[in-house]
């Protein structure tokens, strides 16, 4: 990474790569690798691999491995790669985070231990433990409604204080006044990106720098354009393309991420829609139709699946 700035390495969006899966649930090499160069093509700033987006609790730590491992030599130094590597089991991020660093990624994300439901002072050890097994970036994943337990902003200020490698952190709790907070609290080069992109302007226009974003697996132009536009300070270009694309921001998310997503990019052939149980194709026709529909306006290139 060179002596860039840490900010700069990270702003801007980064999208929450999907995992395609063949017709028998294996691990679809050829889909994911169209998907990360058209990624790449798009302009999109940076890429993450085996996130929630990415099933990641669904893959097995070879599948885990390799996905990231792919996702390095595809992306080939073009833009960063920050892998997931987050577990409710201390050791097993560690081991996973490790990994990731000897594959050649330039973070990793680290999720709230899922399940089971550590004290602030819990939160604190692991994600130091974990920072302190490896050299690279360490960005933490702040997300109560999947995991049970909030990351406090005292919390994160102390870890950012304390370990040097920890620079950022994806911020999906849904309260923009515990992201605000945060924003008044951090220094100067850590990194606060939105984990939901209906909330990115808003997060941006407060002081932050990007987004994680779902959405950008299938809209990766227009969310660059949207989110640059917000950095560069251009607030009401950034409202009216948000006002656009909030529609399928909405649907992204009308059942459980990466349901609605992955379906919309199998309607577009970039991917089959094939899931790993207990992920499962959407409940509902309805809700098919509530996909075509935010999509019916947008401008979105076919893939080769």
């Amino acid at each position: 990474m060179g002596v860039r700035k840490i900010e700069n390495i990270f702003r801007g969006v980064h999208t929450a790569l999907i995992t395609p899966f063949t017709s028998t649930g294996a691990v679809d090499i050829r889909a994911f690798k169209l998907l990360v160069e058209h990624q790449i093509e798009s302009g999109i700033d940076g890429l993450v691999p085996c996130g929630t987006t990415g099933e990641s609790s669904t893959l097995s730590h070879e599948e885990h491995d390799r996905v990231i491992a792919l996702t390095v030599e595809y992306a080939d130094g073009r833009v960063p790669v920050i892998a997931g590597t987050g577990s409710n089991a201390t050791s097993e991020a560690i081991q996973l985070s490790q990994h990731a660093e000897h594959s050649g990624v330039d973070a990793v994300l680290l999720v709230n231990p899922y399940y089971v439901k550590p004290t602030q002072k819990g939160l604190y050890l692991h994600f130091k433990a974990v920072a302190e097994s490896v050299s690279i970036p360490c960005i933490l994943y702040n997300i109560q409604s999947r995991c049970g337990v909030n990351l406090e902003n005292e919390t994160l200020y102390r870890l950012m204080s304390e370990n040097k490698n920890i620079v950022g952190v994806k911020e999906a709790s849904g309260s923009l006044e515990q992201m605000k907070n945060l924003l008044s609290l951090r220094h100067n080069e850590f990194v606060v990106l939105c984990g939901d992109d209906n909330m990115t302007v808003d997060l941006i226009e407060a002081g932050g720098n990007g987004v994680v974003s779902v959405a950008a697996n299938l809209i990766p132009r227009q969310m660059k354009e949207m989110v640059h536009s917000a950095i560069d300070g251009n607030i009401k270009k950034a409202r009216e393309l948000e006002d656009r694309l909030m529609p399928f921001f909405k649907a992204c998310f009308i059942e459980t991420n990466p349901i609605p997503i992955k379906t919309a990019m199998a309607m577009k052939k970039w991917c089959r829609e094939s899931f790993r149980l207990p992920m499962c194709s959407l409940s509902s026709e309805a809700h098919y139709d509530v996909i075509r529909e935010a999509m019916a306006e947008l401008e979105i290139p076919e893939g080769g699946i």
